[in-house]
């Protein structure tokens, strides 16, 4: 199975995860007000995700890796989980443009 999207109720929000095809979340987004707000995330990712540039690779305080995903106007789409390594976090975001382009959504919500 490929990667997908789930798209979420979080209180009276939304936000979506782009999980692998082995069930592990690649890509959290931000928290929406509407479930169109949230499909439209969804669109960028599958827009921006092909996309090298539009990945902002970082080191948190605590020197773990991640990566964000951003929009050509430079917004956040969505954020990575941590990473111990920065060939695991190069992994991540190889995993969310192999994934993005997903046109499945299990909608939780």
């Amino acid at each position: 199975m490929g990667g997908y999207y789930e798209l979420k109720r979080s209180g009276s929000q939304y936000m979506f995860n782009l999980k692998a095809g082995n069930h592990e979340v690649i890509l959290t987004s931000e928290r929406y007000t509407s479930k169109a707000s949230a499909l439209n995330g969804i669109a960028s990712v599958r827009t921006n995700s092909p996309n090298d540039d539009r990945y902002q690779r970082k080191v948190a305080a605590d020197e773990r890796f991640y990566f964000t995903l951003t929009a050509a106007n430079g917004q956040t789409i969505g954020v990575s989980q941590m990473y111990r390594t920065e060939p695991s976090r190069n992994g991540g975001i190889e995993s969310v443009k192999l994934n993005g382009s997903s046109e499945i959504i299990k909608d939780e919500g």
